[in-house]
């Protein structure tokens, strides 16, 4: 695109030291502005990336990808539409469940719980919460054995651990003269999971599924059951199928739609985050145009004796061009390089500076996640580079037509 004669100018002059100290502190100022707005810019994205990816490994952690459950919430033979189920591609794995809602008691203590009972053997093919056990294990959960499987800070709220005995309650009560009476049992707590999401720690407790069925009066029935897919985005595709393959009184749901809300959140949030991070950049780059339009009159004599020697305009206004774009090529490069050394290195920075002032950005009790995760993905960066490098081209096009259009006579009238 360039000649040599032009390149050579163009970058004599970037590298040459200037008179007027002005321009070189707006020239660096530009560059390094450049710089922090891309740093930015790809640090944030990076670590919104890993807020979407934690986020959804953390909820799918413990829901499922699809999930069935009875027009009344309940549904019997589960076992014939599990093996229904595992005629649909992508379909590795179910389990039944039952779900209900009680209040669990020790001592003077009291918390309100949601109860699920599962069938451990069928509940790690879904979910991973025998994967996060910090005291126990799944396996401890037999029928007739009443033993429960609680979340780490449900337990912390009892003040319980493994061995003790807590008193579930259930809205289910037994109808006496006195009236309805709530219904009790005694549950020993055999395990503790910690699957990093708050909600689920601080409320979620598992017991078997035959004790579940006692304790809410359901018989034989079921409140649904839960699959796992190879490809979690195919859940919609999945659901869809399975709902012309089931009866119509099963209700299909996915991940897609019953967390839809929190992942949405996050797109938007990355959106407009992108955005006003962009416009860091976009006022950096035109701070290029006011450099290039104080060397262009700084150079007005060098211009017009290139001119007299035979120069044309086009050859003058790739010159200056030259001399923007590789300032803007130099804060690309730099915030890029910046960038992805914070955006890798987030988990180490992060805890480092909280531990030097004391301070705890993500509270574990309001927030799903309480670490600052980061995923840096290639076309985030890719994208970024270029629409930086894109600003600071087009911010170098009018001071180059400016310094294209000087008139040789006018310029050397007064030298």
């Amino acid at each position: 695109m360039f000649k040599p004669f032009e390149l050579f100018v163009g970058l004599r002059y970037t590298k040459a030291k200037r008179k007027n100290h002005f321009i070189s502190f707006i020239s660096a100022t530009s560059m390094i502005g450049i710089a922090l707005g891309v740093a930015a810019l790809i640090v944030v994205l990076s670590v919104m990336n890993g807020f979407q990816k934690e986020l959804r490994a953390t909820i799918l952690g413990v829901v499922s990808h699809v999930q069935l459950m009875g027009s009344h919430g309940q549904f019997e033979n589960w076992e014939s539409i599990a093996e229904q189920t595992k005629k649909q591609d992508g379909v590795i794995g179910s389990a039944p469940f039952v779900s209900g809602e009680g209040l669990l008691t020790f001592g003077r203590r009291s918390h309100g719980t949601l109860i699920r009972g599962v069938l451990p053997h069928f509940e790690k093919n879904v979910s991973d919460v025998s994967d996060h056990m910090v005291e126990g294990s799944l396996d401890t959960l037999e029928a007739g054995q009443f033993n429960v499987v609680l979340g780490i800070d449900l337990a912390r709220s009892l003040g319980v651990g493994v061995g003790d005995r807590v008193v579930l309650i259930t809205p289910q009560g037994h109808v006496t003269p006195a009236g309805v009476m709530p219904r009790l049992r005694q549950f020993l707590v055999s395990g503790i999971f910690e699957v990093k999401n708050y909600e689920y720690d601080a409320a979620l407790a598992m017991i078997h599924m035959a004790d579940a069925q006692k304790l809410l009066m359901l018989g034989n029935s079921v409140s649904g059951l839960r699959l796992k897919l190879t490809d979690l985005f195919e859940a919609p595709r999945v659901a869809s199928n399975l709902a012309s393959l089931l009866p119509p009184d099963i209700f299909i749901s996915d991940w897609t739609r019953s967390h839809a809300t929190f992942f949405r959140a996050i797109q938007i949030e990355k959106r407009v985050m992108s955005i006003i991070l962009l416009l860091i950049v976009a006022v950096a780059a035109f701070n290029i145009v006011s450099t290039l339009v104080m060397v262009v009159t700084d150079k007005r004599t060098d211009i017009a004796i290139l001119r007299t020697l035979g120069a044309l305009p086009s050859q003058i206004m790739k010159i200056f061009f030259i001399q923007g774009s590789l300032i803007g090529f130099i804060g690309t490069l730099l915030g890029l390089s910046f960038g992805l050394l914070v955006a890798v290195n987030i988990d180490v920075i992060v805890p480092a500076i909280e531990s030097v002032f004391g301070v705890q950005f993500l509270a574990k009790d309001v927030y799903y996640i309480s670490d600052i995760p980061s995923e840096v993905q290639a076309n985030d960066v890719i994208w970024i580079g270029l629409l930086s490098l894109g600003l600071t081209m087009l911010a170098t096009i009018y001071p180059s037509l400016r310094a294209a259009k000087i008139n040789p006579s006018e310029a050397l009238r007064y030298e």
